[in-house]
């Protein structure tokens, strides 16, 4: 039973009658730029093949039902979906409500009952596809018309005060501007998208996604940390952001943080100029072009970012000696999430080997699979 099939079944069995419709809203992967977009930087970024799906109905008693994945149902008053009021799987369902204003078009209460096959994890963007697919559904049932960055504005409000969690616009800008064959480059400065060429089917290539036994959390603390440095960087060096120096301002830099903190500009600086580098080339020579841009990427942020996960070193390096064309961490690199672009006649055996190096290490068995540039977030019926 595909996801669509098994949301619309459950929906069924929970309320007792069929949706009026189900929305749909991906999860996402960074190709490259991250730690870039809380300093206002490019992130490109796609769109994966992993969705979430809502089933809703409206109801007429003023109330919210809100199921999770797992079966766990919230029922709240839709005029107390507000800030503190859930927690869980439910609050970003909810957080959404309350951001867009409250029940329009005469609907005074729903039913959504979610389901998702995107892999658990900080890394995917799971906890804002639920909130842009509730986004677009609520945007139909409401009659609201918002345009696509309406909604994603309303999604990060959504994810910042019911969620508590401190996101930028590029997990919700992907979920809402994700194309088929094409990355999202979002401007976290301009709060921007652009689509961006990214048919790497037809260059005969695949993005295989690397998830070891390391994968976790980054903690709260650790990004904190480094969000906290290159805020102080910023203020100290007279600018708004780190987006506001180029590379050729690193000079200024070293001369005047230590050297921890101009390492982390560094990496921020140089990550921005990267992401432009491979818009560039995915535009004009195509994804083939872009591997030692990965790779470069990979070792700014664990040299200059200090981000170590023994786990993502292992994978990166299996598969770069079985014939990738690049790989990086993924996500911020401390959930332990690998992207490697391969060239698709060398897949089962980069798979292999990088299954093999795992096992002569004793690391656990790694979860790999395959992803490719999807649609955003839409009606699916």
């Amino acid at each position: 039973m595909n996801l669509v099939d098994r949301v619309t079944t459950r929906f069924t069995e929970v309320v007792g009658s069929d949706p009026l419709g189900v929305w749909s809203a991906p999860g996402r992967l960074t190709i490259i730029g991250d730690h870039t977009d809380y300093n206002a930087g490019l992130s490109l970024v796609i769109a994966t093949d992993h969705s979430v799906v809502v089933a809703v109905g409206v109801r007429d008693d003023g109330r919210v039902r809100v199921v999770s994945p797992f079966g766990d149902t919230t029922t709240v008053e839709l005029t107390r979906c507000v800030p503190g009021s859930v927690s869980g799987w439910a609050a970003g369902a909810l957080g959404v409500l309350w951001a867009l204003g409250g029940s329009r078009g005469g609907v005074s209460g729903l039913d959504i009952v979610i389901d998702s096959d995107i892999p658990v994890g900080t890394d995917f963007g799971a906890s804002s596809a639920i909130a842009c697919a509730v986004a677009v559904a609520v945007n139909d049932l409401w009659e609201t018309d918002l345009g696509r960055m309406e909604l994603v504005h309303a999604c990060q409000r959504a994810e910042h005060d019911m969620v508590g969690t401190p996101t930028t616009m590029v997990d919700t800008a992907t979920a809402m501007f994700g194309e088929t064959d094409s990355a999202v480059l979002v401007d976290c400065q301009l709060a921007e998208t652009s689509p961006v060429p990214f048919a790497i089917t037809d260059a005969g290539l695949a993005l295989l996604v690397i998830v070891s036994e390391g994968h976790r959390s980054p903690g709260v603390a650790v990004n904190q940390d480094r969000r906290a440095s290159c805020q102080r960087a910023a203020v100290s060096l007279g600018v708004e952001t780190l987006r506001d120096l180029a590379v050729n301002d690193l000079s200024r830099v070293r001369e005047t943080q230590d050297e921890d903190t101009y390492r982390r500009v560094r990496h921020v600086v140089t990550e921005n100029a990267r992401v432009a580098t491979v818009v560039e080339l995915l535009s004009s020579e195509g994804p083939r072009a872009i591997g030692d841009f990965l790779i470069a990427s990979y070792l700014s942020t664990r040299d200059d970012f200090d981000v170590h996960n023994s786990h993502s070193a292992r994978s990166i390096q299996s598969a770069q000696r079985a014939g990738a064309l690049g790989a990086r961490m993924s996500g911020g690199g401390l959930g332990g999430v690998v992207i490697a672009l391969v060239p698709t006649e060398l897949l089962s055996f980069v798979e292999r080997k990088v299954r093999q190096a795992f096992t002569d290490e004793q690391l656990g068995e790694p979860e790999l699979f395959l992803v490719t540039p999807s649609r955003g977030a839409h009606r699916v019926y």
